[in-house]
Order: structure tokens, then sequence, then C-alpha cells
């Protein structure tokens, strides 16, 4: 069994070496264990810092295009190298490195296609209060919107069995973690989470330049996510506002009505009226949107296996390369 690890990297030459040197060199279980970086468009040397120190793959953008983008270039090429588990880790060292032996076993055990790390946030000491209560808040909402039970939904210290990683899918640009939690949820992976340990700060978090951008931007993440994997239900929710609004101003006219004050309430009929056909027409738009969801469905589908002969292809190609250089040297060697 092969793991391979990966770490983002964007101007990481200070702290990638650290965090290198904390990864395990074996485990038990696991035949081959290989190291690869996401270079994310980095100006320092931290392309050096890694193939110095013996990283087996190096992935490289000309320009930044952010964590999402690099999460899912690295995904793609340690299928492409035979990962059968795809261990994701920060490059400024703040996850214990020992703890992959840890994020890894529910994987190797059958139990879970995903595993996410449990920081002990209220433990942290570099994390401020406020953003402890938004950490708890944001998973909770995750909860809600992805039907786990995931207890740290932002953390990005998180395992993947071969399958898992091959249905994978980030749409938006700025982070991953919180979208795969709801697209698991919603597509019934097995996904399970375990308590791991965090190291001291090396730097501040480069994620968000705010504490309000953040919120903007996970709560974005959470409601796009919400619409493509539960339409139906978001676009229900979102039109019931108006039509029970509409149907309670209704009500009061009808009740003017048979009283025999209806005429000086025309306004609210009309007014009535239209929230009705906004919901009624807000319900039908999800409607819509659920047949076009199992539409992604069937796509996202037919996307598994077309890269799983993709990858199949590339595993085929590598070995049969690898025999023909094999006999190459068998045959310089015999007289």
């Amino acid at each position: 069994m092969k793991l391979i690890i990966q770490i983002p990297c964007l101007n990481e030459a200070e702290t990638l070496e650290i965090a290198l040197n904390d990864l395990p060199k074996h485990i038990d279980g696991i035949d081959e264990i290989e190291y690869l970086i996401i270079n994310d468009g980095s100006v320092d040397n931290t392309v050096e810092v890694a193939r110095n120190w013996g990283v087996n793959y190096v992935v490289s953008f000309k320009r930044n295009k952010g964590l999402a983008k690099g999460f899912m270039a690295g995904i793609d090429a340690c299928l492409r190298n035979g990962a059968d588990i795809i261990v994701n880790t920060d490059a400024d060292n703040q996850y214990c490195g020992a703890d992959i032996e840890k994020l890894i076993k529910p994987i190797m055990d059958g139990r879970a296609e995903i595993v996410i790390g449990e920081r002990p946030i209220d433990q942290t000491e570099h994390f401020s209060p406020l953003k402890k209560k938004l950490q708890h808040l944001g998973s909770y909402v995750v909860r809600v919107a992805s039907s786990t039970d995931i207890p740290d939904a932002p953390s990005g210290f998180r395992a993947f069995s071969r399958d898992a990683a091959m249905h994978l899918n980030v749409m938006n640009n700025y982070t991953y973690t919180l979208e795969t939690i709801v697209q698991a949820g919603r597509t019934n992976m097995a996904i399970t989470s375990v308590p791991i340990r965090t190291n001291g700060e090396l730097r501040k978090s480069r994620l968000f330049s705010s504490m309000g951008a953040y919120i903007k931007r996970s709560v974005l993440t959470i409601i796009r996510a919400f619409m493509m994997y539960r339409p139906l239900t978001f676009f229900s929710l979102l039109g019931m506002v108006p039509f029970l609004i509409g149907l309670v101003v209704m009500i009061r006219f009808i009740i003017y009505f048979i009283q025999g004050n209806g005429t000086g309430h025309v306004q609210s009929l009309v007014f009535a009226s239209t929230l009705i056909m906004l919901g009624f027409m807000t319900f039908i738009v999800g409607l819509q949107a659920d047949v076009i969801a199992n539409n992604r469905k069937l796509l996202e589908d037919i996307q598994f296996r077309v890269r799983r002969l993709d990858y199949r292809e590339e595993e085929r190609e590598k070995e049969l390369k690898e025999k023909a250089e094999s006999k190459s040297r068998d045959e310089e060697k015999e007289p």
C-alpha cells in the first residue's frame, strides 16, 4: 500500500523543511511513503528547499491559483503516481506529523474513505476567543449542510482513500475544506474524524486577510455547496419566506373582506399575490435545479469512471516503462 503526503506551498521556504522533517518515514501497514509539494506560484526558494530535502514530486504553478486549485492539482498528481492513500497537510507545520498514522488508520481498517483531523481548538493558544467561536460556529453550519458529524470542518489535515480522491470535485477558488465535506456528506461517502495534536504557530495564516473576509468567503462557500448538493431543499426554504408572508397578508385581507372592509385594502391583495407568486416561482426554480443536480450526479459518476481508467492506464504505462528499463539494465550486464 502506497501513501503520498501532499503539502500545498506558497512562499514556504522558511517553514517547509521543519514541516517535512516532522513527517513520518515509516508506518506499519504502509509499504511505501512518498512526498509531494504543490508550488502555488512561490517567488522564494520553496522548490529548492523541497528538492534538497528529497521530496519525490513537485507540482508547480507559474502564478498563484489559490489553495483549492493547488489541492486538486496535488490530488491529481498523487493519483497518477499510484497513491492508495493521500494525506494533505500544511507547510507551516501546524499539524503534528506523527498523527498521520492515526489519521489514516480508519481508511486502512476499511471504516472510512475520508478522515478529518480534529484540532483541539479551545486549547490552541494562538487562536483568539473570537476565532475559536467562529471555528465552532462554522463547523456547526457545515454539519447541518452536509448531514455529517465532523467537529472541525476547516481543518486541512485530512486523509483520502484512492476512490474518495477520484470522486472529489472542488468548484470554488477559495478553499477545499468546507466544500469537500458537504460533497462527501451529500454523496454518502464514509467520512469520520480523529483527534489530533497541533504544533506552535510559526507564521500567521495567509488564507484570509481579516476575520470578516474569512466569514464572508466561508459563508458563500457553504451556501454554494448547499445549493449544488441540496438545491430543492435550499430553494424551498428560500421560497417559503415570501410565500408565508404573502399568505399571512392574504389571510388578513380575507378577514377584512369578510368584515366588509376589503375595499380599502386592495393593495394588500396585490402585495400578497406578488409574494405568493414569488415563493411559488422560487420553488419551481428549486425543482429545475434538482433535475440539474441529478444530471450532475450522472456526470460525476462518468467522471469517476473516466478518472479510474485514466489513472489505471498511467500506472500500466509506468509499470511497462520500469520493466523495459529493468530489462535494458539486465541486457547491459550480460557479457
